[in-house]
């Protein structure tokens, strides 16, 4: 009863950060108790949302992370910032704990982890060095539609017929909200860096028995990938992009890819050749962000779809709506039949995602979703990358070498794919 609740610290305050605190609502243990942001107003803007939702209270604003970090009431730092930033504010971090101007118990990283794969590589040897307990936010292998399946499938199913062997994982919306995600430079590439982590690391959780590590259970083999610019390099919604945020890449002359495809082969624990198959995309206009998974085993199988929502509800044309986001994210419309998320934040993960790290980190236990995913998974990424700009199927381990210090031609601008 006299246990300490966990101060958390937000560093970001943009789209995701709001999930976040949403997601505090049904997590018990922690409160949110500051916030930072390159500009003190969002910080500001973000701790009085925090205390609306009663997660937090008299919480901390700041625009200097040393200063969040150094603020005694904090003991957990979740870092949601841009991911051109990523590198630095995990270094500014952890500089103040190996200084000992602060006491931090842990720190969890959002995804990716880094832009290619030796800044991924130095994010964990930081957090490492600096002795902290770590997680990485991938929200999705918290998702309770996974979780609850790849129980059944691993208990009912594998349990008495075999492992699994094959997981399709798919993220499709119509792009992301902020100017940095379409920035190659500044994302790191374009969907396939942005959103096929998610499918990814959701694929291999689904492949890998319960309470495993994914890098114990599953070895990489070889990745065949493709990318494209289907949508947005199209000159009407190039020039659309443009007008939306001026200044920005242009789409036309050098576009990041807004649909990536990847099949990724692995040898399992049992010594059997398994698959993910990931496939997203920034060209889907639908009722939402769709998220589509699927698990097939020899006697078994699951699937699931984000977009069946709790609920649906019909508005006729008669009726004029105002754009928003209030049913789903990347809501497309406000008319016709649609389908409602009760609760986005635990939908996605989120909320088991914060309850299990803040759980561990009180107990002084390494989770498992750990920054070594997140290296692990950046890598898979930069495979995928570097099979579709040489098209060839990329092996393992000959590949390691190449991926030390590669950086996507998506990602340097240099990537033409209309000529």
């Amino acid at each position: 009863m006299n246990r300490k609740t966990l101060g958390i610290g937000i560093v970001g305050a943009g789209f995701i950060a709001r999930f976040h605190v949403r997601s505090w609502t049904a997590v018990r243990g922690s409160d949110i108790v500051a916030t930072s942001s390159r500009t003190l107003d969002h910080a500001r803007e973000l701790a009085a949302y925090a205390e609306e939702l009663e997660v937090g209270s008299d919480v901390a604003a700041y625009d200097d992370v040393a200063a969040l970090v150094q603020d005694e009431r904090v003991d957990a730092v979740w870092v949601l910032t841009p991911n051109h930033t990523r590198v630095d504010v995990v270094r500014a971090i952890c500089a103040e704990v190996t200084s000992g101007r602060a006491a931090l118990t842990a720190i969890a990283v959002e995804k990716p982890l880094g832009r290619n794969l030796a800044e991924a590589r130095q994010v964990a040897a930081t957090v490492r060095e600096a002795g902290l307990l770590h997680g990485y936010l991938e929200n999705q292998v918290y998702a309770p539609r996974l979780t609850r399946a790849k129980d059944l499938m691993w208990s009912r199913g594998a349990d008495r017929s075999g492992t699994p062997y094959l997981a399709r994982c798919t993220e499709e919306h119509s792009g992301p909200h902020a100017r940095w995600f379409w920035d190659g430079e500044a994302q790191g590439g374009g969907v396939l860096n942005d959103l096929m982590c998610h499918s990814l690391e959701a694929g291999r959780f689904l492949l890998t028995p319960p309470g495993r590590q994914p890098s114990e259970w599953l070895t990489p083999v070889s990745v065949t990938a493709t990318i494209a610019s289907l949508r947005w390099g199209r000159a009407r919604y190039a020039a659309e992009l443009a007008d939306s945020y001026p200044g920005g890449q242009d789409y036309r002359h050098t576009p990041s890819e807004d649909y990536a495809n990847a099949t990724f082969t692995f040898v399992n624990g049992d010594g059997e050749p398994v698959i993910v198959e990931a496939m997203t995309s920034w060209g889907f206009i639908g009722a939402g962000m769709r998220l589509s998974f699927e698990l097939l085993g020899p006697e078994y199988s699951m699937s699931a779809n984000s977009l069946t929502g709790d609920a649906q509800v019909f508005f006729s044309r008669a009726l004029e709506q105002a754009a928003g986001e209030d049913m789903l994210e990347k809501q497309n419309a406000e008319q016709g039949l649609m389908p409602v998320i009760a609760d986005e934040p635990a939908a996605y993960g989120y909320t088991a995602e914060n309850t299990h790290l803040t759980r561990a980190f009180a107990a002084g236990r390494q989770p498992l979703e750990s920054l070594d995913s997140g290296v692990d998974v950046t890598e898979l990424l930069m495979a995928a990358y570097y099979a579709a700009e040489t098209g060839t199927v990329v092996r393992w381990p000959e590949v390691r070498t190449a991926l030390d210090d590669y950086i996507p031609a998506v990602a340097r601008r240099a990537w033409r794919p209309r000529g």
